[in-house]
Formats: C-alpha cells, structure tokens, sequence
C-alpha cells in the first residue's frame, strides 16, 4: 500500500513498525533503539519510510509505503490530504481517531502531569465531515488555498471536506469571480450557513449565531467555537444545569458559556481581554437580559483583584492554558468547583498537576473531538474540592 504522497525529498529508507501515535499527528516507532516520528502511519503498521533529519535526538521521516496495513486504516476522504496541511488523519477511521485521541490524553496526563486519569472518560461527537464553520485561506494572486504540511508552499484548493457547505460554496464562487480582493495573503471566512463573514472587509461584519437555545453576536476577530454540529452540546455539557449564587467565567469570548450560566446563577461575572469579542460580550448579555457583568482584563490580572469566592469558576484559556499564575490565584480562592475548558493536553496536564496536588480532585472528564481529521483535542474537566 503506497503511502500518502508528502512532496519531500526522500532520505535513507529503513522499515519501522510504529506503536501509537503521539500529539502533533505523528505516529511513533523505533530503530535500532532510536525514536521514530512519520505522519500519516496508525498504530500496529509497519511502514517502509525516508529518515528525513535527525531532531533532538529522534529521527524525522515520511512513510513512502504502509507494508502492514492497520485494520483502522482507510482511504484519504480528501484528494488534497498529506499536501494540505490542516488534516492530519484523514487515513483513520472515526473509531480509530477517537481511540488514538483517548490514548494520546491519557499518555499525556499520566507523563507530563503524573496524574492517574479517570477510569472513565466520557466522549462528544458529532458529523466529522462539513464541520468547520471557521477556515483561513491564503491567497496568492488568483490562487487560494491553505499552506502545504511544514512549509509556507501554497497547496491551491477547490473544495475542502471539513468546511461547511456555506464556506465552500464562498470559495468556489471566490475562485469564479475575477473582481475577489487579492490585496491580502490570507482571508478568514466565518459562517452561520445563512450569511458569511469574510475577514478582511469593511464593516464589523458581525454574525448572528444559533448555539444551543442562545443567539450571539460574533464579529470579525471574535474567538467563536469552529464545530457547527458540537457547539450547542459543548456548550450543554460545560454550562449544563449548573446553577448557584455566583459564577466566574474566565476568558469569556463573546460570552458563549456565561450567557447561559446567568440564566441559571444569581450573579456572573466573565472576564475578556480582547476588544472584538469584549464588545461581542456586552452586547450579547444586553441581549439576553441576565445578570451579567462583563470586565474586560487578563484572566490572571482579574483574579489578583478578587477577593470573594465564586461557587463556580469556568475557565477557557488558550492553547497556552491557564499558566502558574492563574492557577495560583485560583488556589488563593478555592472555589468549590472548577471547570476547564482545554484544547491542548499537554497544558491541561501542567494545571492539573498543580491543581490535584493542592487538594482538587477530577470529577468528570470529557473528551470533545471538536476537530475530526486533525490531531486537536479538546477535554472539558470538572475539579471538586
């Protein structure tokens, strides 16, 4: 079976029997004792491939052919795969990528954090296909399309089976139409399926956005969830039937969880330091008529003000997550329950271990795959005293 084709320019050939994948998208095998990283290969093959460099002491190749085919393996949805550089395992299965993501956060915890993780870890999924409704296009000249795997080469696209159905009619359309903006390198389309946000542009551009019962305003460089099918329920297994006397919510975006959080506490206070979605915040809690006071402020700068004990701190950081900083503010508070919102298992696993060794204990841990055919990983976790 001839493997994904990369465009590298091939190295010394060795074969290699791979066993787990690791985040990033790579797969991990061994020579000669020697660690082994190639994209596009599942656990329990063995590939024929290019040792391309050597990398702080492991060995960076590209599969040329899969000689022990893995019985999750299937064939690329998508006739730019392994040239794109957005999917990473468009050649597993839907089973085998929530395996593979279950396995690489469990490893990643248990490593990193030396945290034991639950015995049971809950999963949300949705239609792993036409999902996106948020992609980054570049554009050179009349072409558009999306940066080739570890380069700035342009792969030029026509169609891309993750984006919604709004998103690649816009592109095709904008590869039909002479008079398209070619001033700028990249462009970001934004879509509720009825209208489209194109960024730039003139104008906020603001969308109005179904996620779950709520309706928010998202404008142009707004932090708003990319899944179309998953948000109403990420938004359910986060905000929930949560209730309580006050609640915090720690980068607060246009408000996407704290909206229906002051639906159901007495008081919420979310904290965004970004301009965009700050005013997206306010407007969207004016909306909503709750008792919602936004701050715009750092999350970690906000906590060193506040003195009263929140019943509920919901915090989504960044993928830099929530830092010393913020956590050891969050211990000088200890509310009485934690809920974080993760897209990057190796930062989870730093706050968790601080977090567990100050005397929180994980509750409930959910794995979100809000981004089918990449390796991104999202986990919401519940921390009790």
């Amino acid at each position: 079976m001839t493997a994904p084709e990369t465009n590298r320019p091939s190295g010394h050939e060795r074969e290699v029997a791979f066993e787990k994948c690791v985040y990033g998208g790579d797969a991990l095998g061994r020579l000669n004792g020697q660690v082994v990283l190639a994209p596009y290969v599942l656990p329990g093959e063995t590939a024929r491939v290019a040792i391309q460099r050597e990398e702080k002491g492991l060995l960076r190749a590209r599969p040329i052919e899969i000689l022990q085919p893995a019985p999750g393996r299937v064939t690329p949805h998508c006739p730019y795969f392994a040239r794109c550089g957005g999917c990473h395992y468009q050649h597993a299965g839907d089973e085998t990528q929530l395996e593979q993501k279950m396995a690489i956060l469990r490893e990643t915890l248990r490593r990193l954090g030396r945290i034991e993780p639950p015995r049971e870890i809950d999963t949300l999924s949705g239609e792993p296909w036409g999902y996106r409704n948020r992609v980054q296009l570049h554009v050179r000249g009349r072409r558009i399309g999306y940066l080739e795997a570890g380069s700035h080469t342009l792969c030029e696209v026509d169609q891309c089976p993750i984006a919604s159905p709004r998103i690649n009619r816009t592109l095709r359309e904008s590869l039909a139409d002479r008079h398209f903006p070619r001033h700028t390198d990249t462009i970001e389309l934004f879509t509720n399926e009825s209208g489209i946000q194109v960024t730039p542009g003139a104008g906020d551009g603001a969308l109005d956005y179904q996620a779950g019962t709520e309706t928010y305003r998202v404008s142009r460089h707004s932090f708003f969830q990319v899944n179309r099918f998953l948000v109403g329920e990420l938004v359910q297994r986060v905000a929930g039937e949560r209730e309580g006397r006050t609640a915090l919510d720690l980068y607060a975006g246009a408000g996407l969880f704290s909206v229906p959080l002051a639906r159901r506490f007495q008081s919420v206070v979310a904290v965004e330091s970004g301009a965009s979605a700050f005013r997206d915040l306010q407007f969207n809690a004016q909306r909503a008529d709750v008792p919602l006071r936004a701050e715009r402020a750092a999350a970690e700068i906000f906590l060193e003000s506040l003195d009263e004990t929140p019943d509920l701190v919901l915090a989504d950081p960044p993928r830099a997550g929530l830092g010393q900083r913020a956590v050891q503010r969050l211990l000088r508070l200890r509310p009485p329950l934690l809920v974080i919102v993760s897209c990057d298992p190796a930062t989870l696993a730093r706050d968790l271990a601080l977090l567990t060794a100050a005397g929180y204990r994980i509750d409930r841990m959910t794995l979100v795959d809000l981004f089918p055919q990449t390796y991104h990983i999202e986990t919401v976790v519940d921390l009790r005293l």
